[in-house]
């Protein structure tokens, strides 16, 4: 088939490589003519692990090529993806920020020419496809086509798994001719017995709300269990442990730490929200997440204070890791730059390292420096600050940066490393939710 896929940024480069890999024609579009130069010339404007091999092998097959301009991929194609970014409001509201995706919906109308499926890739509220629906028809009446949702669920560091091998595909349609041409995309996937979840497209558009407001929730609330587990001297993995194993539960996103971060959770919680308030429905338990979030990025924050004598002022701490997440370069909401940035406006002199994600986190941090290894970042630091559990930051040479560090104070946010074995190197170790911090020994 051949499919336009409109906007070419995280959502849209991995989506159109995938497509391209099924064996469809793509063509990626986005008005930034620089980033279209970079990627025809082959360089990749996002980290993902394995995108660039992927997008170098089918731009070489002649399957997925790149262009700034609508024509002649718009009126060609079958089935047009709009994968443009939704980001918060600037007015600071909660609301999705909606005009890129209208403005697509407007740019590509009066190209339309045969029968198209336009499909809302991009997260967006309720309604949206009825307002792109609508926009289409206005400017361009002739126009025959669908509108409809299919949400991603796209995991930074994992995404291409996630496309080839979702856990289920939702698909949100009006009309049996747009479902049978979106089942035409994914056919595929068939053959891996992938689960369709054939809906509305009203509803398609709020699944995706909902699952990234459960998996926030899921967060906040095992991050107030780790406070409770301080307070009482229990332990937070043996409780995420115990809870998981419950086949109702299930185990991921049960791991304690600074909060979430990233493109998708803290804004669709906060549209979610709106929607609700909207519509005279109280969310609560969303809106006590976003909260929840919120106090314990500033929660981690006194933990390092107290950890340093309770003032950080003229102090020099290293931080390891910048991203929300590892396997990326997002620092979107990260936790770590806004537990930086309150480090350095208490007086705190800091030393990053990140993997992937340091040009990203300088256009957000000033006064930091920024270093090319761990062990640069620790040299001469009167503490250690474990903020994104990178797989490299997972068997740090232990010794060596006991001897970097002007005191041997080792603070994980991330639960990385066993709390007994730090105190038998000779650290003073602090971790998040393990009841040694209070005097007590637990192996975990």
């Amino acid at each position: 088939m051949k499919i336009a896929v409109i906007g070419a940024g995280y959502v849209g480069l991995v989506s159109g490589a995938c497509l391209a890999e099924f064996g469809h024609e793509v063509t990626c579009v986005d008005y930034d003519q620089a980033r279209i130069e970079r990627l025809r010339d082959g360089e990749i404007p996002i980290y993902e692990p394995g995108l660039d091999t992927m997008i170098k092998k089918n731009a070489q097959a002649g399957r997925l090529v790149f262009s700034i301009e609508y024509t002649p991929c718009v009126p060609e194609a079958e089935v047009i993806f709009i994968a443009v970014g939704t980001p918060a409001s600037r007015r600071g509201d909660g609301y999705a920020d909606l005009s890129y995706v209208y403005e697509a919906a407007r740019q590509m109308a009066p190209y339309l020419r045969d029968y198209t499926v336009v499909i809302n890739k991009s997260t967006v509220p309720v309604g949206t496809g009825a307002q792109v629906k609508r926009i289409i028809s206005q400017t361009n009446p002739d126009a025959s086509f669908d509108v409809a949702s299919n949400p991603e669920f796209l995991r930074e560091g994992a995404a291409i798994n996630d496309f080839m091998r979702p856990d289920r595909i939702v698909l949100g349609v009006d009309s049996k001719k747009a479902e049978e041409v979106l089942k035409a995309v994914y056919r595929p996937l068939y053959l891996i017995e992938t689960p369709f979840v054939i809906t509305s497209v009203q509803t398609a558009e709020l699944i995706k709300y909902a699952a990234n407001a459960f998996l926030a929730a899921k967060i906040s609330f095992i991050n107030e269990i780790a406070t409770l587990c301080e307070e009482i001297g229990g332990n937070v993995q043996d409780v995420a442990k115990g809870m998981g194993l419950d086949g109702r539960i299930g185990k991921k996103f049960l791991h304690a730490g600074p909060g979430y971060g990233g493109s998708c959770f803290p804004k669709d919680t906060q549209a979610l929200l709106r929607i609700a308030q909207e519509n005279g429905v109280a969310f609560r338990i969303v809106e006590a997440a976003i909260e929840v979030n919120a106090a314990q990025k500033a929660r981690m924050t006194r933990k390092i204070r107290k950890a340093l004598g309770g003032s950080v002022a003229g102090k020099t701490i290293a931080v390891l890791g910048l991203a929300f997440k590892p396997e990326t370069d997002d620092v979107r909401d990260s936790p770590a730059i806004t537990i930086i940035s309150k480090l350095v406006e208490h007086g705190a002199v800091v030393r990053v390292h990140d993997p992937q994600a340091m040009d990203e986190a300088a256009k957000l941090l000033a006064g930091v420096t920024f270093c090319t290894n761990p062990y640069e970042a620790c040299e001469g630091a009167d503490a250690l600050v474990l903020m994104t559990e990178w797989n490299e930051y997972r068997a740090l040479d232990l010794y060596r940066i006991k001897d970097l560090l002007k005191t041997p104070l080792f603070i994980d946010l991330r639960n990385v490393y066993r709390p007994v074995a730090m105190g038998r190197l000779g650290f003073d170790y602090h971790s998040v939710g393990r009841a040694t911090e209070n005097g007590f020994t637990n192996e975990a």
